[in-house]
């Protein structure tokens, strides 16, 4: 008999991402991939990589420059505040290496002017409003409750392509085929 069990021997880290439960019953994280930014003690936060918002940057700051990128709601947390990981690296003063090529946040002028003057990639910068937290020992409970499956990223395009389909789909179909059974169900069991 086939184990369809939502669960890993994976533990939550800093550069690895959280792919939800399909019927968890929360709206916010239904079918959501989370990249995880930190994870220690103190809590963790990160940034959900598959909601996005139909606003423009330019929107929210009339003087940044117009940018062909998709913002993404990255939680339910502070979501009338900015954030932003990249690969600008050394680029942006007080960015920080999250992993492998990743960084997140930085000096917003330098940011402003980089993209100004064409020194970048749309791949190359990702931007959040809000993101997801959780306090102390509560991410823990929630991947022993089966919310959650924690899982390796191979490579930084799929942190930040905004192009990409259906993430939550593509990363549930990469754990291999007793998790790809999960892609085929409905959203709401009764309409199979």
């Amino acid at each position: 008999m086939l184990d369809i069990t939502f669960e890993t021997d994976l533990e939550p880290k800093k550069g690895r991402i959280l792919i939800s439960d399909p019927f968890v019953g929360d709206e916010y994280f239904e079918r959501s991939v989370v990249y995880l930014c930190e994870h220690s003690k103190e809590g963790s936060f990160g940034f959900v990589l598959n909601k996005y918002v139909e606003i423009d940057i330019n929107e929210l700051n009339p003087d940044f420059p117009e940018l062909k990128s998709r913002l993404s709601l990255g939680g339910p947390v502070e979501t009338e505040s900015l954030y932003f990981l990249h690969t600008l690296g050394n680029q942006l003063n007080e960015s920080i290496e999250l992993k492998d090529g990743v960084f997140i946040g930085g000096d917003f002028d330098q940011l402003t002017k980089v993209i100004k003057d064409s020194h970048f990639e749309n791949n190359q910068i990702r931007f959040f409003l809000g993101y997801s937290g959780w306090d102390p020992e509560q991410l823990k409970y929630e991947i022993e409750d089966n919310i959650w499956i924690v899982a390796e990223v191979d490579n930084i395009e799929e942190i930040m392509n905004t192009r990409m389909d259906d993430p939550w789909k593509y990363f549930i179909s990469k754990l291999g085929k007793k998790f790809e059974l999960y892609t085929t169900f409905p959203l709401n069991p009764s309409e199979n």
